[in-house]
């Protein structure tokens, strides 16, 4: 997915991206454990597993 990200950056102006390890964190384990990679827009889920760019263009454009 990151790599996703940085091709889609390339061609659109996107936000920080925080890259988090979800391993290391017993609370992110709980919560994303079976669903990463995990993208987050202001701590709401975007997608699961692989990029979903048409969403987050959309949502981007509501921010």
């Amino acid at each position: 997915m990151v790599a996703e990200l940085e091709a889609l950056g390339r061609r659109i102006r996107l936000p920080p991206i925080d890259i988090v390890d979800v391993d290391a964190d017993p609370e992110l384990v709980r919560r994303y454990g079976p669903n990463v990679p995990v993208l987050l827009l202001d701590g709401t889920v975007v997608c699961r597993h692989r990029l979903d760019a048409d969403e987050l263009q959309r949502l981007l454009r509501m921010t």
